[in-house]
């Protein structure tokens, strides 16, 4: 049997996502959906500069972006909020 240089995919597994991920938040939700998800989420999204009514469309992901914040950043303090401010399903 001919060995590889190489380890199984299964050795070299993809970086973990950010914490906040783990936490449910996902990065390609509306800030209009996360705010209807998580109404508590406005007031960390505003500090970070988030516009949370004409840029509502737009991604977390595009969001963080469009400010200069961290993706993971901003994903944590969504989760803070949402985990602090209950889920309004």
């Amino acid at each position: 049997m001919l060995s590889s240089p190489h380890a199984p995919a299964a050795m070299h597994p993809l970086p973990s996502a950010p914490a906040a991920c783990a936490a449910g938040i996902d990065p390609t939700l509306s800030v209009n959906e996360t705010l209807r998800r998580w109404p508590s989420s406005v007031a960390p999204l505003n500090a970070l500069g988030v516009d949370t009514c004409c840029g509502g469309a737009a991604t977390l992901a595009a969001a963080a972006a469009d400010v200069g914040v961290p993706l993971p950043e901003l994903l944590a303090a969504v989760a803070a909020a949402a985990a602090g401010g209950g889920r309004d399903a």
